[in-house]
């Protein structure tokens, strides 16, 4: 909603009036604040700042509750004055550009001749349906699973039992621990069940050239896996026929995936969304160019998901999980989003597996909405309201 007003009263002895606006709800014979705008200092003819309120706090999700709002005068002392006030509902406060006299009591009551303090104005007044990740995978969104795993030299011989890359005689190291609790998750939302899978930073046979994205099957052109089983059977099969190499560089699997990402993105609707899991030591060599990715990324419907493997220092990977604010190139542009997610594998190794995939796909979600909300894009088959738990109700 925005308003604005026109014509207020006069309240400060030196100046003009400090105006702010309060919406009230009536509820059980009371009436209760819902919203209270900023003040705009010595303005008679105010236009507050665009506000967004769900509509069951507003109005309790009916649009004829009667709504009391009232415009005041902010006094620092906290005596506020009273300009006027008028009674409305959501129904009218949408019936846009809509107009109401602001009356104060006494001074209509006092003066016959006495007209209004002022006319607020209702600009805009939109209820718009929030959707939840739920209402998007329910309506038919595809989430797209591509990992990628780290096979550079700095994960050690992998015939070295202290290499991170060392195959225990279970069969088992921190890199399928962290595939398998990760995998076992995001799995469920993929219909097919097939997933692409790189490996990056080795030697890879029969050029022995370094590759920054070969398919862990050796099949370029078909790099799918059947399930996270298909993933960990392709990663054993290429572990020994590879050699770990170097650099460690991040960008050419994130452009990769980005690449698909833009094509789901020209069809213009929420049916197609990518998530990366990379698996790493974590020294990235291609810092600057693995920025640049992920905030070209941060346009796309899609998220970077980093589980840190080993006990290297990750500060580099903390630095793209932009918890502090948003990531930047080295020519200034921001991400337009959070994309990527960083979680140190070690910090969850002792605890249920459950607790690092919970961790490592927390903030997928609300990635997976942001985008499509910025994008004004609905679920592609919206449930009909009865399939709706009345607590998931929209709010606008």
């Amino acid at each position: 909603m925005e308003v604005e007003a026109r014509n207020l009263d006069k309240k400060d002895f030196l100046g003009k009036s400090d105006p702010f606006l309060e919406f009230f709800r009536q509820g059980d014979g009371k009436w209760h604040l819902v919203y209270r705008s900023e003040v705009i200092k010595n303005n008679l003819n105010p236009t507050w700042k665009r506000f967004s309120v769900p509509v069951q706090h507003f109005c309790g999700g009916n649009p004829s509750t009667p709504i009391q709002v009232r415009c005041s005068d902010y006094d620092s002392d906290g005596s506020h004055d009273l300009i006027g006030t008028f009674h409305t509902s959501l129904a009218q406060l949408q019936a846009v550009p809509a107009e109401f006299e602001c009356i104060h009591p006494e001074k209509q009551q006092k003066k016959k001749s006495y007209k209004n303090s002022g006319t607020i104005r209702v600009k805009i007044c939109r209820v718009e349906t929030e959707y939840s990740f739920l209402d998007y995978v329910m309506g038919g969104c595809q989430i797209n699973f591509t990992v990628g795993v780290d096979f550079t030299g700095s994960n050690g011989d992998p015939s070295s039992p202290d290499s991170l890359h060392y195959l225990s005689p279970a069969g088992v190291n921190e890199y399928l621990m962290a595939l398998w609790s990760v995998g076992s998750v995001v799995q469920d939302y993929d219909s097919d069940k097939l997933f692409p899978a790189f490996g990056f930073g080795a030697q890879v046979p029969p050029d022995w050239q370094v590759s920054h994205e070969f398919a862990l099957n050796f099949n370029p052109s078909n790099p799918y896996c059947a399930g996270i089983q298909g993933i960990v059977d392709a990663y054993r099969q290429a572990l020994p026929q590879v050699r770990l190499y170097g650099p460690t560089n991040f960008a050419p699997i994130i452009n990769h995936v980005a690449r698909f990402a833009a094509q789901a993105a020209h069809q213009g609707t929420a049916s197609q969304y990518f998530v990366l899991l990379l698996l790493t030591d974590g020294a990235v060599t291609d810092v600057e160019a693995t920025r640049e990715a992920v905030v070209r990324a941060s346009n796309l419907p899609m998220s970077v998901i980093i589980v840190g493997v080993g006990g290297a220092d990750f500060e580099a990977m903390e630095q793209l999980d932009a918890d502090g604010g948003p990531l930047h190139t080295r020519s200034g542009q921001a991400a337009a989003r959070d994309i990527v997610q960083f979680v140190p594998y070690r910090r969850f190794q002792n605890a249920p597996r459950e607790a690092l995939a919970q961790t490592v796909l927390a903030e997928v979600p609300t990635q997976l909405v942001s985008y499509f909300r910025a994008q004004g894009w609905a679920p592609l088959k919206p449930l009909p309201p009865s399939a709706k738990d009345p607590a998931q109700a929209p709010q606008a």
